[in-house]
């Protein structure tokens, strides 16, 4: 992380990268998982953290160069724990976790792209 409000969009978008790295693992982890009896699938919760941050300001430029950057941690939490799709206890459904692998894909890789947009910004800006 690089610690100067010229690099508050990085730093927010890393923060972003790697939750949704973190996400990546844990649905893959689910997929593994997807006949182990009594498994309760997992997942991350980052977006609502990242709302909460900006939440009270208006204007996005602000926000972000106000933001508290320890605040913002992906937090991995147990889906749907009481509820199960099968006999066998577990809820994890393999069709609703290709699905949520390929948005979390697309969200990554929109991410480093703007954070590779980001870094080509203050390069100009340097020649």
């Amino acid at each position: 992380m690089i610690s100067t409000g010229a690099y508050n969009y990085i730093n927010v978008l890393q923060r972003a990268s790697e939750a949704s790295a973190k996400r990546h693992e844990v649905i893959s982890n689910n997929i593994a998982n997807v006949d182990t009896p009594n498994y309760k699938r997992q997942d991350v919760s980052f977006q609502n953290v990242l709302n909460g941050a900006i939440h009270n300001l208006s204007n996005l430029d602000e926000a972000v160069a106000n933001i508290d950057l320890t605040t913002l941690n992906a937090n991995v939490y147990t889906d749907g724990s009481a509820l199960s799709y099968r006999l066998d206890g577990n809820n994890v459904d393999i069709e609703t976790e290709n699905a949520y692998l390929a948005e979390n894909q697309i969200r990554y890789y929109t991410l480093i792209d703007s954070i590779t947009q980001e870094f080509s910004r203050l390069q100009s800006v340097i020649k």
